[in-house]
């Protein structure tokens, strides 16, 4: 008999090897029980019904029925959080992205391929995501993320960006000031699915650039911004060291390197280095965060999405010291994970709590 605190897990992998190496490193902690494997996603489906897991570690590439082709059946037919298991390669990239529109919870990049012999190198990350995987709000991720497609801005109306927030938020009532803006934004678990939220409705004349530090691993943040800024009217990169923020313009931290902010003159200027980890992240919040601290020029516009941990809560209590901030949270009420949202919040530094629909909208009120 399994206690009922313990998450019990489906480990879905096309290779035998990979089935057992997962399954001996989840079944090493005393709050997982592995309760039986898949090899493929046909397979799982009938697994499903019969074990009734909790958390499902799923293979993106695989024969007979694919780990994105069984993603969807499941989130339709029996919604469950649903870590997949990665290759690098550029189609890897592609459908791991591909994975979390479908609903996916999170993924894990194995480290050598489809078969990685040293999959113990992210034996740590597995565990914690499938733990974070068990407390995930799967009515979320059934909702369909944004259409990808061309955006033209001289279609883009200005409703959306003269709406103001309804009451479900804490009021600020400070004016805009005439300062000049920059927009951070911090995200780990569910944080593509909620850049593509917030990103996809800023319009290209906003009046500041945009800095995102988002948890991925290396190969797969040039990916996430080819595709945000396929969807966006903004433009979308991946940030290179030496960038000069525009305005309009949106820079995402490159996965395995820490994001910093420095300014020269008048202009500021991204720096990238391969500094330790900070709680396990690089690139991080918090690094990010309190780069800018000796930035005065400009008014800080933070925003902590949905994720697991409490990365950026510590960078707000330091920017804040320095300078009025005005830091806006996404509500537990859309949050796939409410870890980063809830620390920075517990900080009592955030001014507005808000669902994910309305961010966007009200970063905008902020800008002149």
């Amino acid at each position: 008999m399994i206690n009922k605190n313990v998450i019990k897990v489906l480990v879905v992998d096309d290779s035998a090897f990979m089935r057992k190496l997962i399954q001996e490193f989840l079944s090493e902690q005393d709050n997982i029980a592995v309760v039986g494997t898949a090899r493929n996603g046909q397979d799982a489906m009938a697994k499903i019904k019969l074990l009734r897991p909790h958390v499902i570690t799923m293979d993106v590439e695989m024969p007979v029925m694919s780990g994105l082709e069984a993603l969807q059946v499941i989130m339709k037919e029996h919604p469950l959080p649903v870590i997949m298991l990665s290759s690098t390669t550029k189609e890897g990239t592609e459908n791991t992205l591909l994975a979390m529109d479908y609903g996916a919870v999170d993924f894990v990049a194995k480290p050598s391929g489809t078969i990685s012999l040293d999959l113990h190198k992210v034996r740590d990350e597995l565990v914690s995501k499938v733990t974070s995987a068990a407390g995930a709000k799967v009515q979320v991720l059934r909702k369909p993320a944004p259409a990808i497609k061309q955006v033209h801005p001289q279609k883009r109306t200005t409703q959306e960006q003269l709406e103001q927030p309804t009451a479900q938020h804490r009021s600020v009532t400070n004016s805009v000031s005439s300062r000049r803006k920059v927009v951070l934004i911090g995200a780990s678990t569910g944080g593509p699915r909620a850049l593509q939220e917030v990103i996809r409705t800023l319009p290209k004349t906003m009046a500041a650039p945009v800095v995102i530090v988002q948890h991925m691993p290396a190969g797969f943040t040039k990916s996430l911004a080819n595709r945000l800024n396929r969807l966006s009217a903004v433009t979308v990169k991946e940030a290179e060291h030496g960038d000069a923020l525009q305005n309009g313009n949106v820079y995402l931290a490159p996965g395995g390197f820490h994001l910093t902010l420095t300014q020269r003159e008048s202009t500021i200027f991204i720096e990238l280095n391969e500094n330790p980890p900070r709680n396990g992240h690089r690139p991080s919040v918090d690094t990010m965060l309190e780069s800018v601290t000796s930035i005065d020029s400009v008014e800080k516009i933070v925003v902590i999405l949905t994720g697991m941990g409490a990365d950026g809560s510590k960078g707000l209590v330091q920017l804040s010291c320095k300078d009025p901030v005005i830091t806006i949270a996404e509500s537990q009420d859309t949050c796939i994970v409410n870890g980063m949202p809830k620390a920075a919040v517990a900080t009592g530094l955030v001014q507005e709590i808000l669902p994910l629909s309305m961010i966007s909208t009200t970063i905008m009120k902020y800008l002149p």
